[in-house]
């Protein structure tokens, strides 16, 4: 195991930005390689490594070091980063068993599931499920099925945050949270009571009615659509105000890859839940920010979105540093740490309470 990095004293304000830039850089759909290689010869190299990990985007980093940019990576980094890669790729292996363990579980007892998020999301969005940084497994399911599926959690070896009494007594809790301190798993079940932050009541029918299957590791998946997907993520990263740039990456890396998305069903998905602000928010930061290219009438419409057009990026400021949920620490592979809100961005109003811009969002 690589030893623990030590910071510099005193990074300038020059590298303080190629840090940024060479990680804006490594998010990007179609970053330019001899781009990155230039902000890299100038960086602090373990600020750099901390605010990929802090930010979720030390797998896009370790990818575009790997071939032509690992001769500019000094000796005594280069353990660091196949060490970050190793433990996510083998927690990744780990999680994705785990996933169809609980599936196959649920199958059995007639349970539906769909996976969000996580590894189904990496493969789509990046083609690879330890690409993205993820550190529990996320599924939707019916209220009707929420105790015995607690039931089944509870057998598997999982302590439930919601007992099945509380259950009994109507108890419904922002997320069913699982976890199995020992091996350092956790598992939320969320449905359409649970995630009240949704501007209105998710459509959680129709969202099993679009269900698809996603390919991951010689298995299939039962997933949102991508529309569906792409609007999730879009509220996802709007509730924390698009603090993290995983999760901007995330929208930009989805639309990039995903040729072939239906974009009056997205517009249709978004306006049934209330999001088309945080959409065209989400959206317009992953064309703005990471160079993400959408369909000429889709970027036309995000554009003529007043409100979304008012999110617009600033330079990168003094880093502010605050602490992470306790949840946060607690998932891994990632030691506790702190969570860097450096990205400024002029968009802490309520978005999901402005209001949406008229007409479809079709290409």
């Amino acid at each position: 195991m690589a030893e623990p990095l030590s910071r510099s004293q005193q990074p300038s304000a020059a590298s303080r930005g190629n840090e940024w830039s060479a990680l804006l850089e490594c998010a990007s759909p179609s970053h330019d390689r001899q781009r990155l290689r230039g902000f890299l010869r100038s960086v602090d190299w373990a600020r750099l490594l901390t605010l990929a990990e802090e930010h979720g985007v030390a797998g896009h980093l370790s990818a575009c070091l790997r071939g032509p940019g690992e001769d500019v990576i000094p000796p005594e980094i280069k353990p660091a980063i196949v060490d970050r890669q190793r433990a996510q790729i083998f927690f990744t292996l780990r999680l994705t068993a785990e996933l169809f363990r609980i599936l196959d579980r649920f199958t059995l007892e007639g349970i539906g599931a769909l996976v969000v998020k996580g590894p189904v999301l990496a493969v789509r969005a990046y083609g690879d499920p330890a690409m993205r940084a993820y550190g529990d497994l996320d599924l939707l399911v019916r209220q009707r099925d929420i105790r015995r599926a607690t039931e089944l959690m509870i057998a598997a070896g999982y302590q439930a945050a919601v007992p099945p009494s509380a259950i009994d007594a109507g108890k419904i809790p922002g997320q069913y949270l699982f976890s199995q301190p020992q091996l350092k798993l956790l598992v939320e079940l969320h449905n359409d009571l649970t995630l009240r932050y949704f501007p209105r009541r998710l459509p959680l029918e129709d969202f099993f009615a679009r269900q698809i299957r996603v390919p991951l590791d010689a298995h299939e998946a039962p997933a949102l659509s991508v529309e569906d997907e792409l609007v999730l993520i879009s509220i996802h990263g709007a509730k924390h105000f698009w603090e993290r740039l995983m999760w901007i990456a995330d929208v930009a890396a989805l639309v990039s890859r995903q040729t072939d998305i239906d974009w009056q069903r997205v517009a249709d998905s978004a306006q049934a839940v209330g999001a088309e602000r945080m959409l065209h928010t989400g959206l317009r930061l992953a064309s703005d920010l990471l160079q993400a290219r959408l369909p000429g009438k889709v970027q036309a419409m995000v554009e003529a979105d007043r409100v979304a057009a008012r999110r617009r990026l600033r330079s990168p400021r003094p880093v502010r540093v605050r602490r992470i949920s306790p949840a946060h620490a607690r998932r891994p592979p990632f030691r506790p740490c702190l969570s860097v809100a450096a990205l400024s961005f002029s968009h802490r109003g309520r978005l999901e309470r402005s209001r949406p811009s008229k007409g479809p969002l079709a290409p």
